[in-house]
């Protein structure tokens, strides 16, 4: 008979990896919320440019792609940028900056010593993402809609559109940012080697200017990464038909959109496999 006693639990009692990682993700959307300034530069960042955006535009007139097509307001036309802007936020510059000071303070070494593993800590991290991305598209769209009277879209096709692309995109972005953490040697470079390049991407994707008018070499660059794409498939989801013909390929070609975040998303995935250690090998 198998004696009994309140020594260690066995292996097969314990959690799995998901069931550990999913514990996690409560824990980190609260760490999340309690950061002011990732709340500010973050969640709240693309709300607040909206409405910049709208105040200062929207003098000139409403948006119109060619004659005797739909015109829609410069806040109507800027909405699916700042969508996809916030995925990028909450996943790349939030998870990025995040990981990589947790490694500096100590917080990594710490978390290495005991039985979590990678597979956990990542779900928790990106799962942070999804709660803290739904939360900041759902405030953006009850903005637009409500203090800015941008009308939102009625036909489920739209909607699923938008579905998919934020699911991508989040996944994405949340797998390049825990790949991108292993670049700052430090805490206080995080900021400094992340925030350029999450700035750069939005500037060169149709995220604060309008993409047609942006040089073809730019437009060119912008197309190596998932932002523009995030950005094209929000746009094709949000704004009326007729503004497709202000793409690069007057097309939104939404079958490329998916190919390119199922790029992305697989190449963060290795690297974030390849590159993820509780210490730095410089240490």
């Amino acid at each position: 008979m198998r004696p009994t006693g309140t020594g260690t639990p066995p292996a097969a009692a314990r959690p799995g990896r998901i069931a550990v990682g999913a514990s996690r993700i409560g824990y980190e959307v609260r760490s999340y919320f309690r950061s002011p300034d990732a709340v500010f530069f973050t969640f709240l960042f693309p709300v607040i440019m909206l409405g910049i955006f709208t105040a200062a535009f929207s003098a000139s007139g409403e948006i119109q792609p060619g004659p005797n097509a739909e015109s829609i307001s410069v806040g109507a036309y800027y909405l699916p940028g700042m969508l996809a802007a916030g995925m990028l936020l909450s996943g790349v510059q939030n998870l990025a900056i995040d990981i990589a000071t947790e490694r500096s303070n100590g917080t990594l070494k710490r978390l290495g010593g005991t039985p979590l593993s990678p597979v956990s800590y990542f779900i928790g991290k990106i799962g942070q993402v999804f709660v803290t991305g739904v939360l900041q598209a759902a405030l953006l769209l009850l903005v637009a809609s409500t203090l800015y009277g941008i009308a939102l879209p009625t036909e489920p096709e739209a909607w699923m559109t938008f579905a998919w692309v934020f699911v991508l995109g989040v996944a994405t972005s949340a797998l390049l940012g825990i790949a991108l953490s292993a670049l700052p040697r430090s805490s206080r470079s995080a900021t400094a080697v992340v925030i350029p390049i999450v700035l750069v991407l939005q500037f060169i994707s149709g995220v604060y200017l309008q993409f047609n008018e942006l040089p073809e070499w730019m437009q060119n660059i912008a197309s190596l990464f998932p932002l523009k794409w995030m950005a094209q498939g929000m746009r094709a989801a949000f704004l009326p038909d007729d503004f497709a013909v202000l793409e690069q390929y007057e097309a939104w070609d939404l079958g490329w959109v998916a190919v390119a975040l199922l790029t992305w998303l697989v190449v963060g995935l290795v690297i974030s496999r390849l590159t993820f250690r509780w210490i730095r090998r410089d240490a």
